[in-house]
């Protein structure tokens, strides 16, 4: 038994040494998925979703989201290897306030968030930080990094061989792990999402100075509150609006680039 817990650690080893990339900012990750893959599973949980969610028959609000998507989605540079051909965007009938983004190209939006996400502006922070989760592969490294703790758990399992003590093991491996496209990203994820989002919205001819009052408006959104489900798991209100105004000067060109060019999005 201890001699096959080391082979699976051995092999477990292997196989996350195998998987490693790197994030368009220069991050390691693990990546045990492929693209195709990744992009079935998140096509899958999107029509489970629309089946559970109620989608919202607002045509003026569904068309104003569609509008700051598509010109968001029309920036994706050509590198991205899993970059979908088309975005199917949602709104969905309901106040929380959230939005996501989905591998295999498929965008939702919470009625909730056009309280707080004032004009177009606000909503492109919102929804080119969520592509751009897609973008870095976040959802294949939370993937893949809960298929390692699985890989671990099982591996504690054959090393101990008595059930009296493998219970406690699996439970003390496992916290925290769920396996799913929806899982919190972590604080790095979170960041590089910011600083990519940035760009793909001022590429796109979308104001990133107003990312910084998005996120205002959300730190007063929640005070004495909940606090939004959008932001449960990212960085402390005061960190994030602090980071982003840090970030500005190097996305500023990118934004008076893109309306020199000609794009300035009227998404109404």
């Amino acid at each position: 038994m201890k001699h096959k817990g080391f082979r699976f650690g051995l092999g477990l080893l292997l196989l996350s040494l195998a998987a490693c990339s790197t994030s368009p900012t220069g991050r390691r990750q693990l990546l045990l998925y492929s693209d195709n893959d990744v992009a079935q599973l998140g096509l899958t949980s999107f029509e489970q979703l629309k089946k559970q969610t109620k989608v919202s028959k607002n045509a003026k609000q569904t068309k104003f989201v569609q509008c700051v998507a598509k010109a968001v989605t029309e920036q994706i540079p050509a590198q991205y290897s899993n970059r979908p051909a088309q975005w199917e965007v949602v709104l969905f009938d309901d106040p929380q306030i959230n939005a996501f983004a989905l591998p295999g190209g498929r965008i939702g939006v919470y009625s909730g968030l056009l309280g707080i996400a004032k004009g177009q502006d606000q909503l492109a922070a919102v929804i080119g930080h969520e592509v751009s989760h897609v973008l870095a592969k976040h959802s294949n490294e939370r993937l893949s990094q809960s298929q390692v703790a699985n890989l671990g758990m099982v591996a504690a399992d054959m090393a101990l061989g008595s059930s009296g003590y493998r219970q406690p093991a699996m439970a003390a491996l496992g916290v925290g792990v769920q396996v799913g496209v929806l899982l919190p990203y972590g604080r790095e994820q979170e960041t590089e999402a910011d600083l990519l989002g940035l760009s793909l919205m001022a590429n796109a001819g979308f104001d990133p100075r107003q990312a910084v009052t998005l996120w205002q408006n959300m730190a007063q959104s929640h005070k004495g509150k909940q606090q939004p489900e959008l932001l449960s798991t990212h960085p402390s209100d005061g960190t994030r609006i602090q980071a982003i105004q840090q970030l500005l000067p190097r996305v500023m060109p990118l934004y008076q680039a893109a309306r020199q060019a000609g794009r300035q999005p009227k998404c109404q």
